[in-house]
């Protein structure tokens, strides 16, 4: 009796092994379902930042052409004020000298 008492215990730690590496497998795909989903959700942070920095590369060049184009506006036109200036120094002088 003792014979057949000893496969009947070693088939159950055999089943109690089974089902612990049986769960140990579904964690370990309930984790890697997880890690999957993070990993797609990384993704989709990392494009809309990557568009995010590409709009802003678009915004900042154009802000750079802007300043440029008004610092020449700028520039032209404090030359003509100073033309303006020059000419009315010379007709205050005119009028000084009669």
């Amino acid at each position: 009796m003792s014979v057949k008492a000893a496969p009947e215990v070693e088939s159950s730690i055999s089943t109690d092994d089974f089902q612990a590496l049986e769960e140990k497998i579904y964690r370990t795909i309930e984790l890697l379902k997880q890690a999957r989903e993070g990993q797609a959700v990384a993704e989709r942070e990392a494009r809309r930042l990557r568009e995010q920095v590409s709009g802003r590369d678009q915004e900042t060049e154009s802000l750079r052409r802007e300043v440029v184009s008004l610092r020449r506006e700028r520039e032209e036109v404090r030359g003509r004020v100073e033309k303006m200036l020059k000419q009315i120094d010379a007709l205050t002088a005119d009028d000084s000298a009669r």
